[in-house]
């Protein structure tokens, strides 16, 4: 697949990323109390906004032949059986709210997850994180891009689908990730060790494997994050390592897989030296493990 097929489908996904984004604020910026996600409560409506949004901008570019695929798997969407899907060449995987407890406590700490995989593998990520204002994005043969403040960086200027040029704008306005370096636990290094984790789900497991980390390598910080934020500090370069030794979902991770890959780190079974899959007939994750690219490269040498 050329670069600027994938290049249309990324600026699209953006867009819908964006309005769903959009549509998840007015609810957030209303006056709702909620406690837990049920139905017809306010939670429970800007998850479903969001995904409407998103698989209506699926749908009508799938009729323009902008897309490459009209097929969605989303946490709002129906459930389609393995022997429906497990043929997908590619598809849609969405997670239209990423971080309901974050949505919840009003941190901000939430974002929308937009990938596309291929063959098991995703190529393509957007994350929109609202409240922030930010957008992390990548795609294989165009990189990795953190765009703050989506509106003014644009300045004025037309982002859509109709020129291909575009993705060139998006790029420009954008800073290509890693943007810090980071630190390895090596030599000649004077930064300790910086780990992220969920700030609502961290498991025993989880403070195991950090508490060892900190045992080998000494001098470490932890920095604590809500929903796929956590992918987009190890993109960054601002964190080393994100262990997660708990239950996640295909639609939690693929989008910042594909970020973090596209800045050149890895999302790896912990168990196993294999990267993440997707479409697979369960849709949870193995326990993971998601390395920077300087740590990887590290992970790599002392295997």
């Amino acid at each position: 697949m050329n670069n600027d097929k994938y290049g249309v489908n990324l600026i699209a996904a953006i867009l819908a990323a964006k309005e769903a984004g959009d549509a998840i604020l007015e609810v957030y910026n209303s006056n709702f109390s909620v406690e837990k996600k049920e139905d017809n409560s306010p939670l429970t409506i800007a998850d479903k906004r969001s995904h409407e949004i998103i698989a209506k901008h699926v749908s009508q570019l799938t009729n323009q032949k902008a897309y490459i695929t009209g097929h969605i798997l989303s946490e709002e969407g129906k459930d389609i059986p393995y022997e429906e899907r497990k043929n997908w060449e590619y598809f849609w995987l969405i997670d239209p709210l990423d971080g309901t407890k974050e949505f919840i406590k009003r941190n901000g700490e939430f974002t929308v997850n937009i990938a596309l995989i291929h063959n098991g593998k995703p190529v393509l990520g957007v994350i929109y994180a609202p409240v922030l204002k930010v957008f992390y994005f990548a795609a294989e043969g165009i990189g990795a891009y953190k765009l703050s403040d989506y509106d003014d960086a644009a300045h004025g200027q037309k982002i859509n689908i109709a020129k291909r040029e575009n993705i060139e704008i998006l790029k420009k306005i954008s800073q290509k990730l890693p943007i810090i370096k980071g630190s390895t636990p090596s030599t000649n290094t004077i930064l300790p060790i910086t780990i992220v984790a969920s700030r609502s789900h961290l498991s025993k497991e989880t403070e195991d494997y950090i508490h060892a980390v900190k045992q080998e390598y000494g001098e470490m910080e932890l920095v604590t994050i809500g929903s796929s934020l956590k992918f987009c500090l190890i993109a960054e370069g601002k964190a080393d390592i994100y262990p997660r030794f708990g239950p996640t979902m295909e639609w939690d991770t693929a989008a910042g897989q594909a970020i973090v890959e596209g800045s050149g780190g890895k999302v790896m079974e912990s168990q196993a030296d294999m990267s993440l899959r997707y479409n697979k007939e369960s849709l949870v994750n193995p326990w993971f493990i998601v390395f920077s690219k300087n740590n990887y490269e590290l992970h790599e040498k002392n295997r």
